[in-house]
Parts: C-alpha cells; structure tokens; sequence
C-alpha cells in the first residue's frame, strides 16, 4: 500500500485507522474509499497491488543483509514511533538492532571545510565510543565524516537515505554505503527505485532527528537544509546542539542562528553527554586503531587537496583501487574528501 501514488503515510494510516488492516481495505468499493481518500487514490487502491513491484521488493529481500521493518513489529524504533509522522514502513539494509540504540543526528554542510570535517569525524568518534550510534544523511560533507567517524567506533552508524535503497546517493559515496551497509545500516521509507527527487531529502530529516535523543548541528549556511533537520528535532522534543565558529564564515551562520534560538553551545563531546544525561557505556572496537606509519599513498597526496584523477596519474593505480585505499583512510581520519572530487591528508 505504500506505493499507491498519492495514499502517502497519512492517508494510509488514516485508513489503517478506520479499517484496521490491508486486506480490510483492498476488500472495499472504490466509493466507500472516496469516503476517506481522493476519488483518484480510492481508484488506485480498487486496481489493487502492482505485482511487479511487489516481486522487485522480494527479489530484493532475497539477500540477507536487506530487510524490512513495519510499524506493526515489536523492534520498530520506539524513538520514531512516538513522532508526529512515522513511517509505516522503512527499507533497511544492514544491522537491524541498530535501530534501537541510543543516537546521535549529526548533520551539516554539503560543502564543508577541513576543519569542519575534522570536527564532524571526531565528535562523531567521540560519540560513538560512549555508545551513541551516529545517525546522518550520507551527503557529502559533514554526513560523510560524520559515518566515517560513527564506523570508527563501536556504536557504528545509520544513514537515512532520500532515495530507494537499491540506488546510492551521491555516487561518490558508493563505498561508504557499502560499509554502512556491512558494519551499520542504511535506511529509507521510500520505495525500491526512487530516485533522488529534490522533494524527498527534506522529508527524510524527520526520520534523521526522529531515530536519535538529539542533533548536532556543524557548519550550516542560513538556507542549510540541517537547519530543517534542528527544527524537526525542536518539534519532536530532541535536544539540539551546534558547534560554533568564525563570525565572518557563511558555514557558521546557521549554526550561530541556531545558538541564538537556544540550541546549546558545545566544544566537547562531554557537553552533548551531560545534557542528554547520557552515562557512557563500554562498546566494543569495530575497527582496528589506525596505524601511524606514514601510508604510501602520501607520497603523493598531501595537506592540500587533489583529484582523484591526478592521483591515479601519480600513484598508477586505478580510480577503483585508489576509491578503496581512501575509503579505508577516511575511515581512519587520514584522509578527507573536499567538495568536488578532492582529497586531502589531515595527519
């Protein structure tokens, strides 16, 4: 029922509501639906289900790291049940249980700086090895190092995506959705082979603050869409924080704005602990500590950013063997991937 065009979650569990189940009603007249929907919707749900796309959605359960979680299962995530719009249904890929854990949003700037990146990875770690899994958006910018950092460290991490979970958004995140989906869990309410509509990455930022006990905001112009995430996470009584920065900065204002709103300042991790009252609890290392030795992709990667392409030229490995090597260093807060294809070492 979630892919009819035009029911939506609401009108859904309108329905659900008066009905009390599917089957209840696929079984009524399309004039007893345009009691409760639109004449179109009541049209669409009388032709019934799409079999194609059902068998697309078991196609793809057929491998054993997806899975699909209901609002009718018992390990629905409690924190997003008790927001205003919960999605009926959610897409997962990865580790289920992941879902419960206590979490962290931590959002920011697609186009971030070194600093801010630094910033998003390390508190993201910090977090995570006090046992909060890090709950982000997989864009580019802090979301990336915001994963990277919830990897690192025993809680791991969730990316709620704004496509379908057989697609990946940006492409250049291809790799670290791929360990999300190993070592974490990727997320979506939208259907198998949605595309990445404009329309749906703000509404996927509900689910972003609703799964976690508050929102750390880092980097974020006046027209960020992190600052839709904070005012999501206000709505739904979570905790908002935000790191600040230079006042001449067009990354700092939205954070400076939310500041002044009453979002909590903070300079540590400690600061986010304390107001959540969070005691932090032992987990365990889901990667190894990174080496110190000097990596030799350095010979040719410094402290200012390159491409990927003039990398390849200089190493003389491939754009798929270099995308790895990086990966695996981002992961170990080595390397940072810039705005527009670049990388560069921070250690």
């Amino acid at each position: 029922m979630t892919q009819i065009p035009g029911l939506g979650s609401e009108g859904l569990r309108r329905l659900l509501s008066s009905f009390g189940s599917p089957d209840a009603i696929f079984a009524l007249s399309s004039s007893a639906l345009q009691n409760h929907v639109k004449p179109a919707v009541a049209k669409e749900i009388s032709r019934g289900i799409k079999q194609e796309a059902v068998e697309q959605v078991f196609e793809w359960l057929d491998d054993p790291s997806n899975d699909i979680v209901t609002i009718a299962d018992t390990d629905y995530p409690q924190s997003l049940l008790n927001t205003a719009d919960p999605p009926l249904l959610l897409y997962l890929k990865g580790r289920r249980e992941l879902l419960n854990n206590p979490s962290l949003a931590v959002v920011g700037s697609r186009n971030a700086t070194a600093q801010g990146m630094r910033n998003a990875e390390s508190f993201s770690e910090a977090a995570g090895h006090a046992g909060l899994c890090i709950v982000s958006g997989l864009a580019h910018g802090i979301d990336t190092a915001a994963h990277g950092g919830g990897l690192r460290a025993g809680a791991s991490s969730i990316a709620v995506v704004g496509t379908g979970l057989d697609k990946v958004y940006p492409a250049a995140n291809r790799n670290l959705a791929h360990e999300l989906g190993r070592r974490g869990a990727l997320v979506s309410e939208f259907p198998l082979g949605t595309p990445p509509l404009a329309a749906n990455f703000p509404r996927r930022n509900r689910i972003i603050s609703g799964l976690s006990l508050g929102c750390l905001v880092i980097e974020a112009s006046l027209q960020s869409g992190s600052l839709i995430t904070a005012r999501l996470a206000l709505e739904q009584g979570r905790e908002v924080f935000a790191i600040p920065g230079s006042i001449h900065a067009p990354q700092s204002k939205g954070c400076h704005a939310l500041i002044k709103q009453g979002a909590k300042l903070v300079d540590h991790v400690n600061d986010i602990l304390d107001e959540l009252k969070f005691s932090p609890v032992a987990v365990s290392q889901s990667v190894s500590p990174a080496s110190h030795a000097v990596h030799p992709l350095f010979d040719h990667l410094g402290y200012e950013p390159v491409d990927i392409d003039t990398l390849s030229a200089l190493s003389g490995l491939t754009i798929d063997q270099l995308s790895a090597i990086l990966l695996e260093l981002e992961l170990e807060g080595r390397v940072a991937a810039v705005p527009g294809g670049f990388y560069q070492r921070l250690v």
